[in-house]
């Protein structure tokens, strides 16, 4: 009987080890290069000001941090003090993923408002700006964003992430 249970233990091992060595590898176990994992909320840097001399367009960037290129959503999401609802996207699209390098930055432009006349115009003090509607994001006052006291607010355009600032300002209409 030792002799036998001697022998089936290791047999038994064996054969274990044979099936986790030929069995498919999970995803979590590996990345795949070719389709990076969403970025972590902690290895992201957002940064908005408003651009020089055109008050009502902000302009964003976004900097993966981490050590391996990530996926954030095709176009910031970009919400104003507590008003319901988003900057939509310019121009208008499917929701996809937007692949961000290690140590890179994408760039965005958001108009808030398309004329700062326009009485229906709403006032609010801070803008928040996440890389993907399933983080928290960064909220900056109208101080830090150099808006003045105020940011207008009124049918809130963005682009989608660019891979330049010059590119981001020519897809919101700049220069």
């Amino acid at each position: 009987m030792r002799i036998r249970a001697a022998v089936a233990v290791p047999a038994a091992s064996a054969a274990v080890a044979a099936l986790l060595l030929t069995a498919p590898q999970g995803r979590a176990a590996t990345a795949d290069p070719a389709r990076p994992v969403r970025c972590a909320g902690k290895s992201l840097t957002v940064e908005a000001k408003a651009v020089p001399g055109a008050a009502t367009v902000l302009r964003i960037g976004v900097t993966n941090r981490g050590a391996q290129a990530c996926v954030v959503d095709r176009v910031p999401t970009v919400t104003f003090g507590d008003l319901d609802g988003a900057a939509l996207p310019t121009p208008e699209g499917a929701t996809a993923a937007y692949r961000l390098a290690a140590g890179r930055t994408a760039y965005a432009d958001v108009r808030t408002v398309g004329d700062p006349a326009d009485p229906e115009a709403r006032r609010v003090d801070t803008v928040t700006v996440a890389a993907s509607a399933a983080q928290w994001g960064h909220s900056f006052t109208a101080a830090q964003l150099g808006t003045g006291q105020h940011v207008l607010v009124w049918e809130p355009v963005t682009t989608w992430w660019q891979r330049t600032r010059a590119a981001a300002d020519r897809a919101i209409g700049l220069g």
